[in-house]
């Protein structure tokens, strides 16, 4: 009989611990083995991640990993917004636009400095990720630059039909990026090696079986909701310690996005470690899509049947870096290649997002 895996012990004991403090108040040592517990699911997700992919090829891979996560962010988001309506008002804004500094700006400037270490200058395809990036930018603006500027409602938010008009845009946009990257033009989203030529999956090993693939699916999942509840547990431990350092309320959902993305950020510098950038862009820029076109949506549909304030819009500091970072990620993407000149632009407005959010 085969022992147990780290990966496969890992997401059960996180799910236990979630059971057993979810909804309770928790000590010094109680928050620091929940602490233990939620990095050891975020490394298993990622192993389990791995497997999935490896089985389902890219860029289905990449797709799998951040639906995933982006489905058990959105609850998150629901379940907090819904227990404490009156404080979070902003939540969905924060968690999102974090959601989307940290793929443009944190990932892909983690993913190009592994990816460019040495005198290596990776190759990615530059058709599939301008899409995305494209896509990434327009339901930015449509959910969160709009609102600031409308003046059917008084504050940076939508009136009903407006919010109603983005998700339906978000849905059909998420729809026609996933149509894109999965059947009619998969090979954009594919790896590429130096002459430019996709790399397909008869390039590495043979694949786990079915049996495995699907294991894996069922303890990726377990590990995806032990991330997100036992974040959400922490989450009170983050208040106390964001309040006693004396940041900005809103910086505890820059906290949370941190933690509910880390499985995508390992596994995109795994993949760059690997000479595969195209797949750490295809989760960075998928994650970001997601993010979007998965949040708004459902959002809207809640507030067809609980009456919660939803402040959407953007503020000044926040719309500089998004305008930033769209600019430098674009630059980035057009030539197809990449050095460590643009691994670094993309860690300084990341780190600037960091710091403005700490003290705005």
């Amino acid at each position: 009989m085969a022992r147990p895996q780290w990966h496969h012990v890992t997401p059960v004991l996180a799910t236990v611990a979630l059971a057993l403090t979810l909804g309770r108040p928790m000590g010094p040592v109680a928050v620091g083995l929940v602490a233990i517990l939620l990095g050891g699911a975020v490394l298993a997700a990622v192993q389990h991640a791995e497997i999935v992919a490896h089985r389902v090829g890219e860029p289905f891979g990449s797709l799998v990993l951040a639906v995933a996560v982006t489905v058990i962010e959105v609850s998150l988001i629901l379940t907090l917004m819904l227990s404490a309506p009156e404080k979070s008002a902003t939540l969905a804004r924060d968690t999102v636009f974090a959601a989307v500094m940290i793929t443009l700006a944190g990932i892909i400037g983690m993913s190009l400095l592994f990816a460019t270490r040495g005198a290596t200058v990776p190759r990615f395809n530059a058709e599939g990720s301008g899409g995305a990036l494209a896509t990434v930018t327009t339901l930015t603006t449509l959910t969160l630059v709009l609102p600031s500027v409308t003046t059917g409602s008084p504050g940076p938010t939508f009136t009903q039909g407006q919010l109603i008009f983005a998700a339906v845009a978000s849905l059909l946009l998420y729809a026609a990026f996933v149509t894109t990257q999965t059947v009619r033009h998969r090979d954009f989203f594919l790896p590429v090696a130096k002459d430019g030529s996709p790399i397909t999956d008869d390039d590495h090993a043979d694949p786990p079986s079915a049996a495995t693939a699907l294991t894996s699916v069922g303890f990726l999942l377990l590990s995806l909701v032990a991330v997100v509840g036992l974040a959400k547990v922490q989450s009170p431990a983050i208040e106390r310690a964001v309040g006693a350092a004396g940041l900005p309320s809103a910086f505890v959902g820059v906290v949370i996005a941190l933690l509910v993305l880390l499985p995508e950020t390992l596994a995109a510098v795994n993949a760059a470690r690997r000479g595969r950038l195209q797949t750490s862009l295809n989760l960075a820029l998928g994650s970001a899509v997601a993010s979007i076109g998965l949040t708004i949506p459902a959002l809207a549909l809640m507030t067809q049947f609980v009456e919660t304030p939803l402040i959407l819009g953007l503020g000044p500091t926040h719309l500089v870096l998004f305008v930033l970072t769209v600019v430098a990620t674009a630059l980035t993407i057009i030539p197809g290649r990449a050095t460590r000149l643009q691994a670094m632009v993309h860690l300084t407005i990341f780190a600037a997002f960091i710091f403005l959010a700490m003290s705005p």
